[in-house]
Protein backbone atom coordinates (compact mmCIF):
# COMPACT_ATOMS: atom_id res chain seq x y z
CA UNK A 1 0.00 0.00 0.00
CA UNK A 2 1.56 3.13 -0.98
CA UNK A 3 1.42 6.56 1.25
CA UNK A 4 -1.40 7.86 -0.85
CA UNK A 5 -3.68 4.46 0.00
CA UNK A 6 -2.43 4.71 3.40
CA UNK A 7 -3.87 7.72 4.00
CA UNK A 8 -7.32 6.58 2.98
CA UNK A 9 -7.25 3.81 4.50
CA UNK A 10 -6.61 5.74 7.64
CA UNK A 11 -9.21 8.66 7.38
CA UNK A 12 -12.04 5.59 6.23
CA UNK A 13 -10.95 3.58 9.64
CA UNK A 14 -11.57 6.45 11.60
CA UNK A 15 -14.44 7.60 9.31
CA UNK A 16 -16.00 4.23 9.77
CA UNK A 17 -16.16 3.79 13.68
CA UNK A 18 -18.97 7.07 13.75
CA UNK A 19 -20.04 6.74 10.00
CA UNK A 20 -20.04 3.00 9.34
CA UNK A 21 -23.65 2.42 10.35
CA UNK A 22 -24.91 4.63 8.41
CA UNK A 23 -23.01 4.61 4.87
CA UNK A 24 -25.45 3.01 2.51
CA UNK A 25 -29.06 1.74 2.58
CA UNK A 26 -31.22 -0.49 0.49
CA UNK A 27 -33.05 2.10 -1.33
CA UNK A 28 -29.80 4.27 -2.15
CA UNK A 29 -28.06 1.26 -3.07
CA UNK A 30 -27.71 0.93 -7.25
CA UNK A 31 -29.34 -1.79 -8.44
CA UNK A 32 -26.63 -2.30 -11.39
CA UNK A 33 -24.48 -5.17 -10.18
CA UNK A 34 -20.76 -4.44 -10.36
CA UNK A 35 -18.51 -7.20 -11.79
CA UNK A 36 -14.95 -7.00 -10.22
CA UNK A 37 -11.72 -7.27 -12.88
CA UNK A 38 -10.71 -10.56 -14.08
CA UNK A 39 -7.84 -12.22 -12.00
CA UNK A 40 -4.38 -13.58 -13.62
CA UNK A 41 -1.60 -15.63 -12.91
CA UNK A 42 0.76 -13.51 -10.90
CA UNK A 43 -1.59 -11.38 -9.38
CA UNK A 44 -1.15 -9.96 -5.50
CA UNK A 45 -4.24 -11.20 -3.68
CA UNK A 46 -4.73 -9.92 -0.01
CA UNK A 47 -5.36 -12.37 2.49
CA UNK A 48 -8.06 -11.34 5.29
CA UNK A 49 -9.73 -13.12 8.16
CA UNK A 50 -12.92 -11.79 8.55
CA UNK A 51 -14.35 -14.11 11.27
CA UNK A 52 -12.80 -16.86 12.96
CA UNK A 53 -9.01 -16.36 14.44
CA UNK A 54 -6.34 -18.02 12.65
CA UNK A 55 -2.48 -18.67 13.82
CA UNK A 56 0.49 -18.71 12.20
CA UNK A 57 0.30 -21.97 11.25
CA UNK A 58 -3.09 -21.32 9.42
CA UNK A 59 -1.85 -18.49 7.75
CA UNK A 60 1.31 -20.11 6.82
CA UNK A 61 -0.96 -23.03 4.95
CA UNK A 62 -3.13 -20.26 3.61
CA UNK A 63 0.18 -18.20 1.63
CA UNK A 64 1.20 -22.06 0.43
CA UNK A 65 -1.86 -22.70 -0.94
CA UNK A 66 -2.30 -19.65 -2.84
CA UNK A 67 1.42 -19.47 -3.85
CA UNK A 68 1.19 -23.33 -5.39
CA UNK A 69 -1.86 -21.58 -7.49
CA UNK A 70 0.48 -18.89 -8.86
CA UNK A 71 -0.58 -16.03 -6.66
CA UNK A 72 1.11 -13.42 -4.46
CA UNK A 73 0.12 -12.89 -1.04
CA UNK A 74 -0.29 -9.90 1.32
CA UNK A 75 -1.48 -10.24 4.16
CA UNK A 76 -3.80 -7.84 6.25
CA UNK A 77 -2.02 -6.17 8.67
CA UNK A 78 -4.67 -7.18 11.70
CA UNK A 79 -5.12 -11.12 10.76
CA UNK A 80 -2.67 -12.15 13.52
CA UNK A 81 -5.71 -10.23 15.96
CA UNK A 82 -6.86 -12.40 18.77
CA UNK A 83 -10.27 -11.43 20.38
CA UNK A 84 -11.95 -14.70 21.59
CA UNK A 85 -12.63 -17.11 18.94
CA UNK A 86 -12.77 -14.20 16.37
CA UNK A 87 -9.78 -12.35 14.11
CA UNK A 88 -9.56 -9.13 16.21
CA UNK A 89 -11.92 -6.39 17.17
CA UNK A 90 -14.78 -6.29 14.45
CA UNK A 91 -13.19 -2.63 13.98
CA UNK A 92 -9.75 -4.21 13.36
CA UNK A 93 -11.63 -6.46 10.78
CA UNK A 94 -13.29 -4.23 8.98
CA UNK A 95 -10.21 -1.54 8.94
CA UNK A 96 -8.52 -5.21 7.10
CA UNK A 97 -11.25 -5.59 4.81
CA UNK A 98 -11.47 -1.72 3.80
CA UNK A 99 -7.80 -1.57 3.24
CA UNK A 100 -7.68 -4.57 1.27
CA UNK A 101 -10.65 -2.78 -1.38
CA UNK A 102 -8.66 0.52 -1.47
CA UNK A 103 -5.43 -1.10 -1.88
CA UNK A 104 -4.26 -0.29 -5.73
CA UNK A 105 -1.90 -3.44 -5.86
CA UNK A 106 -4.28 -6.08 -4.75
CA UNK A 107 -6.38 -7.64 -7.64
CA UNK A 108 -8.36 -10.37 -5.05
CA UNK A 109 -9.26 -10.54 -1.75
CA UNK A 110 -9.10 -13.97 -0.46
CA UNK A 111 -10.48 -15.22 3.03
CA UNK A 112 -8.51 -17.47 5.06
CA UNK A 113 -11.44 -19.52 6.98
CA UNK A 114 -14.80 -18.74 8.02
CA UNK A 115 -15.51 -20.19 11.38
CA UNK A 116 -18.05 -16.74 13.08
CA UNK A 117 -18.47 -13.62 13.56
CA UNK A 118 -18.62 -11.98 10.12
CA UNK A 119 -22.07 -10.88 10.46
CA UNK A 120 -20.99 -8.42 13.16
CA UNK A 121 -19.56 -6.36 10.68
CA UNK A 122 -21.93 -5.95 8.28
CA UNK A 123 -23.72 -2.74 9.72
CA UNK A 124 -20.01 -0.61 9.60
CA UNK A 125 -18.77 -2.04 6.04
CA UNK A 126 -18.38 1.20 3.88
CA UNK A 127 -20.93 -0.05 0.74
CA UNK A 128 -19.97 3.01 -1.05
CA UNK A 129 -16.35 2.21 -1.07
CA UNK A 130 -16.73 -1.29 -1.77
CA UNK A 131 -18.79 -0.59 -4.55
CA UNK A 132 -16.39 1.86 -5.89
CA UNK A 133 -13.10 -0.11 -5.85
CA UNK A 134 -14.85 -3.80 -6.84
CA UNK A 135 -12.47 -6.75 -6.50
CA UNK A 136 -13.01 -10.17 -6.31
CA UNK A 137 -13.69 -11.53 -2.76
CA UNK A 138 -14.14 -15.55 -2.42
CA UNK A 139 -14.71 -17.56 0.36
CA UNK A 140 -17.35 -19.31 2.00
CA UNK A 141 -19.30 -21.07 5.38
CA UNK A 142 -19.22 -17.44 7.87
CA UNK A 143 -18.39 -15.67 5.07
CA UNK A 144 -21.95 -16.00 3.29
CA UNK A 145 -22.36 -12.72 5.49
CA UNK A 146 -20.74 -10.71 3.57
CA UNK A 147 -21.87 -12.30 -0.09
CA UNK A 148 -25.72 -11.37 1.25
CA UNK A 149 -24.44 -7.98 2.49
CA UNK A 150 -22.29 -6.94 -0.78
CA UNK A 151 -24.75 -7.95 -3.17
CA UNK A 152 -27.86 -6.66 -1.38
CA UNK A 153 -26.21 -3.26 -0.56
CA UNK A 154 -23.18 -2.75 -2.67
CA UNK A 155 -24.41 -4.79 -5.79
CA UNK A 156 -20.96 -6.28 -6.07
CA UNK A 157 -20.81 -9.70 -7.64
CA UNK A 158 -18.46 -11.73 -4.80
CA UNK A 159 -17.90 -15.65 -5.37
CA UNK A 160 -18.84 -18.32 -2.62
CA UNK A 161 -15.77 -20.81 -2.86
CA UNK A 162 -12.85 -22.43 -1.34
CA UNK A 163 -10.96 -20.32 1.43
CA UNK A 164 -7.40 -19.75 1.56
CA UNK A 165 -7.44 -22.57 4.04
CA UNK A 166 -8.54 -25.45 1.96
CA UNK A 167 -6.01 -27.68 0.45
CA UNK A 168 -6.64 -27.18 -3.84
CA UNK A 169 -7.50 -30.32 -5.93
CA UNK A 170 -8.13 -30.19 -9.43
CA UNK A 171 -11.91 -30.00 -9.36
CA UNK A 172 -11.87 -27.21 -6.88
CA UNK A 173 -9.05 -25.40 -9.05
CA UNK A 174 -10.38 -26.00 -12.51
CA UNK A 175 -13.75 -24.73 -11.22
CA UNK A 176 -12.43 -21.74 -9.53
CA UNK A 177 -10.31 -20.47 -12.60
CA UNK A 178 -13.43 -21.21 -14.90
CA UNK A 179 -15.15 -18.19 -13.00
CA UNK A 180 -12.50 -15.94 -11.90
CA UNK A 181 -9.63 -16.44 -14.52
CA UNK A 182 -10.99 -17.20 -18.15
CA UNK A 183 -14.26 -15.62 -18.08
CA UNK A 184 -17.15 -16.92 -21.31
CA UNK A 185 -20.96 -15.91 -22.20
CA UNK A 186 -21.56 -19.13 -20.68
CA UNK A 187 -19.95 -21.47 -18.40
CA UNK A 188 -21.68 -24.92 -17.64
CA UNK A 189 -20.64 -26.84 -14.50
CA UNK A 190 -20.75 -30.18 -13.80
CA UNK A 191 -20.63 -32.24 -10.76
CA UNK A 192 -17.71 -33.45 -9.79
CA UNK A 193 -16.85 -37.35 -10.11
CA UNK A 194 -15.14 -37.91 -6.42
CA UNK A 195 -18.28 -36.67 -4.93
CA UNK A 196 -20.38 -38.67 -6.89
CA UNK A 197 -18.28 -42.40 -6.15
CA UNK A 198 -18.41 -40.99 -2.55
CA UNK A 199 -22.42 -41.18 -2.69
CA UNK A 200 -21.80 -44.75 -2.47
CA UNK A 201 -21.21 -44.45 0.71
CA UNK A 202 -22.32 -41.23 1.84
CA UNK A 203 -25.68 -40.58 1.64
CA UNK A 204 -25.42 -36.61 1.73
CA UNK A 205 -23.26 -36.84 -1.70
CA UNK A 206 -26.07 -38.38 -3.52
CA UNK A 207 -27.74 -36.25 -6.39
CA UNK A 208 -30.77 -36.10 -5.87
CA UNK A 209 -34.13 -34.36 -7.52
CA UNK A 210 -36.83 -33.41 -5.10
CA UNK A 211 -38.57 -31.54 -8.39
CA UNK A 212 -37.37 -31.67 -12.29
CA UNK A 213 -37.57 -28.31 -14.61
CA UNK A 214 -35.35 -25.53 -15.99
CA UNK A 215 -35.21 -22.69 -13.71
CA UNK A 216 -33.16 -19.33 -13.99
CA UNK A 217 -32.37 -16.42 -11.94
CA UNK A 218 -29.66 -14.58 -10.24
CA UNK A 219 -27.69 -16.60 -7.36
CA UNK A 220 -27.96 -16.00 -4.06
CA UNK A 221 -27.11 -18.02 -0.98
CA UNK A 222 -24.45 -19.93 0.85
CA UNK A 223 -24.66 -21.31 4.62
CA UNK A 224 -28.01 -21.96 5.71
CA UNK A 225 -26.93 -20.91 9.32
CA UNK A 226 -26.04 -17.67 8.48
CA UNK A 227 -28.57 -16.89 5.89
CA UNK A 228 -31.42 -17.58 8.37
CA UNK A 229 -29.82 -15.40 11.08
CA UNK A 230 -30.18 -12.67 8.73
CA UNK A 231 -33.66 -12.82 7.83
CA UNK A 232 -35.30 -9.85 8.89
CA UNK A 233 -32.24 -7.86 8.73
CA UNK A 234 -31.18 -4.94 5.75
CA UNK A 235 -28.37 -7.81 4.90
CA UNK A 236 -30.97 -10.92 4.38
CA UNK A 237 -31.00 -12.86 1.10
CA UNK A 238 -33.23 -11.72 -1.48
CA UNK A 239 -35.33 -14.66 -2.54
CA UNK A 240 -37.71 -13.63 -5.15
CA UNK A 241 -37.05 -14.88 -8.62
CA UNK A 242 -33.76 -16.00 -7.35
CA UNK A 243 -31.71 -19.31 -7.69
CA UNK A 244 -31.21 -20.41 -4.22
CA UNK A 245 -27.93 -22.46 -3.18
CA UNK A 246 -28.02 -23.49 0.65
CA UNK A 247 -25.48 -25.81 2.38
CA UNK A 248 -24.45 -26.69 6.22
CA UNK A 249 -22.49 -28.66 8.04
CA UNK A 250 -22.26 -30.59 11.43
CA UNK A 251 -26.33 -29.42 12.05
CA UNK A 252 -28.27 -32.08 13.41
CA UNK A 253 -31.40 -33.04 11.78
CA UNK A 254 -33.67 -30.87 13.99
CA UNK A 255 -32.10 -27.76 13.47
CA UNK A 256 -31.69 -28.07 9.51
CA UNK A 257 -35.77 -28.29 10.00
CA UNK A 258 -36.17 -25.23 12.63
CA UNK A 259 -34.13 -23.06 9.86
CA UNK A 260 -35.36 -24.55 6.48
CA UNK A 261 -39.16 -23.77 8.43
CA UNK A 262 -38.02 -20.32 9.53
CA UNK A 263 -36.65 -19.54 5.58
CA UNK A 264 -40.21 -20.84 4.24
CA UNK A 265 -41.91 -18.63 6.63
CA UNK A 266 -40.20 -15.83 6.26
CA UNK A 267 -42.13 -12.82 4.78
CA UNK A 268 -41.55 -11.34 1.99
CA UNK A 269 -40.86 -7.53 0.63
CA UNK A 270 -44.65 -7.37 -0.34
CA UNK A 271 -45.44 -9.37 3.21
CA UNK A 272 -46.42 -12.48 1.31
CA UNK A 273 -45.30 -15.73 3.46
CA UNK A 274 -44.52 -17.97 0.87
CA UNK A 275 -41.01 -18.40 1.52
CA UNK A 276 -38.36 -20.35 -0.88
CA UNK A 277 -41.82 -21.03 -3.22
CA UNK A 278 -40.64 -16.96 -4.02
CA UNK A 279 -37.32 -18.77 -5.31
CA UNK A 280 -36.58 -19.35 -9.39
CA UNK A 281 -35.30 -22.41 -8.05
CA UNK A 282 -33.90 -24.26 -4.80
CA UNK A 283 -30.23 -26.06 -5.13
CA UNK A 284 -28.95 -27.86 -2.01
CA UNK A 285 -24.70 -28.58 -1.85
CA UNK A 286 -23.90 -31.58 0.42
CA UNK A 287 -25.07 -31.41 4.05
CA UNK A 288 -21.86 -32.82 5.48
CA UNK A 289 -21.57 -34.27 8.61
CA UNK A 290 -25.45 -33.69 9.67
CA UNK A 291 -26.32 -36.83 12.06
CA UNK A 292 -28.26 -36.91 15.47
CA UNK A 293 -26.47 -37.61 18.53
CA UNK A 294 -26.35 -40.61 19.57
CA UNK A 295 -29.37 -42.36 20.83
CA UNK A 296 -31.61 -39.48 19.94
CA UNK A 297 -34.87 -40.53 18.07
CA UNK A 298 -34.74 -38.08 15.31
CA UNK A 299 -35.33 -37.99 11.20
CA UNK A 300 -31.94 -38.22 8.88
CA UNK A 301 -30.80 -34.79 7.59
CA UNK A 302 -32.23 -36.57 3.98
CA UNK A 303 -35.57 -37.28 5.22
CA UNK A 304 -36.08 -33.09 6.62
CA UNK A 305 -34.72 -32.37 2.85
CA UNK A 306 -37.23 -34.38 1.44
CA UNK A 307 -39.89 -33.21 3.94
CA UNK A 308 -39.02 -29.42 2.40
CA UNK A 309 -38.13 -29.77 -1.11
CA UNK A 310 -40.35 -31.99 -2.80
CA UNK A 311 -43.59 -30.04 -1.18
CA UNK A 312 -42.78 -26.47 -2.89
CA UNK A 313 -43.72 -26.22 -6.90
CA UNK A 314 -40.15 -25.06 -8.60
CA UNK A 315 -37.25 -26.85 -9.55
CA UNK A 316 -35.13 -28.57 -7.03
CA UNK A 317 -32.31 -30.57 -6.32
CA UNK A 318 -29.99 -31.72 -3.67
CA UNK A 319 -25.97 -33.42 -2.83
CA UNK A 320 -24.54 -30.47 -6.17
CA UNK A 321 -20.88 -30.25 -5.31
CA UNK A 322 -20.59 -27.30 -2.57
CA UNK A 323 -20.43 -26.67 0.65
CA UNK A 324 -17.58 -27.96 3.56
CA UNK A 325 -16.33 -30.41 1.06
CA UNK A 326 -13.04 -30.27 -0.52
CA UNK A 327 -14.50 -30.96 -4.36
CA UNK A 328 -16.57 -27.45 -4.67
CA UNK A 329 -17.31 -25.34 -7.44
CA UNK A 330 -17.25 -21.51 -7.02
CA UNK A 331 -20.71 -19.85 -7.32
CA UNK A 332 -20.63 -16.14 -8.35
CA UNK A 333 -23.22 -14.25 -6.45
CA UNK A 334 -25.46 -12.60 -8.07
CA UNK A 335 -25.00 -13.78 -11.45
CA UNK A 336 -27.73 -14.70 -13.89
CA UNK A 337 -27.56 -18.49 -14.13
CA UNK A 338 -29.69 -21.92 -15.30
CA UNK A 339 -30.50 -24.72 -13.12
CA UNK A 340 -31.31 -28.41 -15.11
CA UNK A 341 -32.54 -31.22 -13.32
CA UNK A 342 -32.35 -33.11 -16.25
CA UNK A 343 -28.56 -32.88 -17.52
CA UNK A 344 -27.56 -32.25 -13.40
CA UNK A 345 -25.77 -28.99 -14.70
CA UNK A 346 -25.26 -25.38 -13.49
CA UNK A 347 -24.99 -22.93 -16.08
CA UNK A 348 -23.45 -19.41 -15.73
CA UNK A 349 -25.20 -17.11 -18.59
CA UNK A 350 -23.43 -14.60 -18.29
CA UNK A 351 -19.24 -13.72 -17.18
CA UNK A 352 -18.77 -13.28 -13.91
CA UNK A 353 -15.93 -10.88 -14.16
CA UNK A 354 -15.00 -8.13 -16.39
CA UNK A 355 -11.77 -8.76 -18.76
Amino acid sequence: MNRRDFGKWLALSLTSVTTGAHAASPATMARRLVKPAVLKQGDLVGLIAPGGVVDDTIIQKCVTNLESLDFKVKLSPNIRAVRGGYAGTVQQRLDDLHGMFIDKEVKAIWTARGGSGCTGLLPGIRYDLVRKHAKILIGYSDITALHLALYRRAGLVTFHGPVAWSTPNDYAVSQMQAVLMNPRPQTEINMSVENERRASTQAEFALRTFRHGIAEGRLIGGNLSVLGALIGTPYAAEIENHLVFLEDVREPPYRIDRMLTQLQQSVGNRGERDGLKRAAGVMLGVFSRSRATDGDASLTANEVLDDHFSAIPIPAVAGYSFGHIAHQFTIPVGVRARLDTASQTLTLLEAAVQS
